[in-house]
């Protein structure tokens, strides 16, 4: 359903023109009565001659109310902008309207009101007037309808206008739901109500919804749109939603209600800023700022990019006092404290920006508005490097970067691997160079050296032919372990100590090997260690295996030694491995050598 949202000065008629358009009275509050303005935002709805539906959100046009307005001018497909015959164009009118052009809302309708108080001539001047006024903005080129809301004159007009100003409103569903909660108020046995409007994607009764940034979680009870309960409501339109799991003060304006886990926030985002038409002065970082995005508020603090003051189009980065559900081309306005007037409006470029580099990351991200949610993926991928999966999907309303490697929960850039990669193939080669011995470098000090988890190293391992995985260790491909001359002088040595020694061998220790040695020993099938101070020749362990035949069938530690000249210390050892290998069984204190 497209949404009519109005705008324009104070008491400048509007609730009572969309009161004219759809019978209802968009006044909720007694005291908005009492006093004749709107205070807070007003709804209502009616049918166009069409057969379309509308929904109208009526917004305070008084300077006090300001934040109210922006807080329903974002979900607005047409707007309604409402200036007096018989005032012409005011403060609120050029504010409203600065907000409309910063927002880029290109389908305006211009309903010139009280044309009853007036004579023709002021009418048309106030026209022309008008028609200036919006020389060089978004809706320079929208239609002005003279309108009396008490007498109906010209109501008709106005109405083919929007009409023709919605069109065949096209929707979007990316099956996302977002909903920026303009109210949240309860009802005597129904509980928590919360209302908005629904974008990008639909609600169902008992689906289970986050309040963001909060992070509560709650049950849809029930639906409604304009006063019908509904099962399942489509995004585009009014929504109420009952909530069951969440009090009402728990929830409240500027919170946004979606999906769990579909949305995230941020307390930091960059972004491109352009000033409103008419700024007496240039932005400066030193101002107090509130930034409007959806229908919250928040204090922020703001930081030019590349210039010292803006008056005109640029960047900046934004700090604000609490996280904030954004992402990538999200629309804001940005209002100064000081002057008590909207200063600048913009789009969210990256919604989580490093600390440093804002520079190199604007111009990485060009173009990332027009581009579809995946291709938005992969460009922050690529300016990001590696990032988590669903971190991106929510920063790109369910982008997934289509280019890169994907490792369990996260995503990875194809230059960052590449680099990566080649990273990995220099430390390992350096790895390999300062220990020749060793059959290559562990895995867990590789990743650690990247800064990257063993899954991903993994990935990398199996995805670079230079690279060999050897389970708990990676090497080269072309790498051998070698001894060098010293190396080979001391196994010399041992392999002769050895060999004189018999089956009564020399502990590790006395042979003077270092750890290094011992292991490039035994991964060549010089060595076989039987224990950590025990290892023999290869030749020595096929005599042992070989002797167990001339054994009784069943036989003892002691029968054992006694039939390899051995004494316990090295018997046990000796059986132990021998059970391990497969050779013998063990059963009890007895052992077999086993068959086949």
């Amino acid at each position: 359903m497209p949404i009519v949202g109005t705008a324009g000065h104070v008491d400048h008629g509007k609730s009572t023109l969309v009161k004219a358009l759809t019978g209802r009275d968009p006044d909720r509050w007694q005291e908005e009565k009492e006093r004749g303005l709107t205070i807070d935002l007003g709804f209502a709805w009616t049918e166009l001659p069409s057969g379309t539906e509308v929904g109208f959100i009526d917004v305070p046009g008084h300077e006090r109310f300001i934040k109210n307005m922006l807080a329903g001018v974002d979900a607005i497909n047409v707007a309604l902008l409402v200036v007096a015959a018989d005032e012409g164009w005011m403060p609120q009118s050029e504010e409203h309207m600065s907000v409309l052009d910063l927002l880029e809302v290109s389908r305006v309708v211009v309903a010139l009101t009280r044309i009853g108080l007036t004579d023709a001539d002021t009418a048309e001047l106030a026209a022309a007037e008008v028609a200036e006024q919006l020389a060089g903005t978004i809706a320079e080129t929208a239609p002005i309808i003279p309108v009396d809301s008490l007498s109906g004159q010209g109501i008709d007009k106005l109405v083919a206008a929007l009409d023709q100003a919605i069109g065949d409103e096209d929707v979007v569903n990316i099956g996302r739901p977002r909903m920026w909660l303009d109210r949240a108020f309860s009802i005597s046995g129904a509980g928590t109500i919360v209302t908005g409007t629904l974008l990008e994607g639909p609600l169902t009764t008992g689906d289970q919804v986050e309040l963001y940034p909060a992070g509560r979680t709650a049950r849809i009870r029930s639906l409604q749109s304009h006063e019908r309960s509904l099962e399942t409501i489509e995004p585009g339109n009014r929504t109420a939603v009952n909530l069951s799991g969440v009090d009402t003060g728990e929830v409240g304006r500027g919170m946004m209600l979606g999906a769990p886990g579909q949305w995230a926030s941020s307390d930091r985002f960059l972004v491109t800023l352009r000033t409103v038409r008419r700024l007496d002065d240039p932005l400066r970082d030193r101002g107090a700022y509130h930034l409007h995005l959806g229908s919250g508020s928040w204090p922020a603090r703001l930081r030019l990019i590349g210039t010292n003051e803006l008056d005109g189009s640029g960047h900046a980065l934004l700090t604000v006092t609490s996280p904030v559900p954004v992402a990538v081309g999200d629309r804001f306005i940005l209002r100064e404290v000081g002057r008590r007037a909207v200063v600048a409006g913009g789009r969210v470029l990256d919604p989580a920006p490093s600390r440093r580099h804002h520079a190199q990351a604007i111009e990485a991200l060009k173009g990332i508005y027009s581009a579809t949610p995946d291709e938005q993926a992969e460009k922050l991928l690529a300016w990001r490097r590696r990032d988590l999966l669903n971190v991106l999907a929510a920063h790109t309303r369910g982008g997934t970067p289509t280019g890169s490697i994907k490792v369990g929960p996260s995503a990875v850039a194809k230059t960052e691997e590449a680099r990566l990669s080649q990273s990995a193939v220099d430390s390992v080669r350096t790895f390999q160079r300062a220990n020749p011995l060793r059959a290559g470098m562990p895995k867990a000090s590789l990743a650690s050296q990247l800064g990257i988890n063993l899954d991903l190293l993994n990935a990398l391992i199996s995805g670079r032919s230079e690279l060999a995985d050897l389970g708990a260790e990676v090497a080269t491909s072309d790498f051998a372990s070698q001894m060098g001359p010293s190396d080979e002088a001391s196994w010399d040595a041992a392999r002769a100590a050895l060999t004189k020694a018999g089956l009564a061998v020399p502990r590790v220790r006395e042979l003077e090997l270092n750890n290094e040695l011992v292991h490039a020993l035994a991964r060549q099938g010089l060595l076989i260690r039987i224990s950590p101070d025990l290892s023999y020749l290869p030749e020595q362990i096929t005599q042992i295996v070989d002797g167990l035949a001339n054994l009784p069938e069943t036989f003892t530690v002691a029968q054992f030694r006694d039939h390899f000249q051995l004494t316990r210390k090295y018997a046990i050892p000796l059986l132990e491995w021998l059970d391990g290998e497969g050779h013998t069984v063990r059963d009890g204190d007895l052992r077999r050598v086993r068959s086949g």
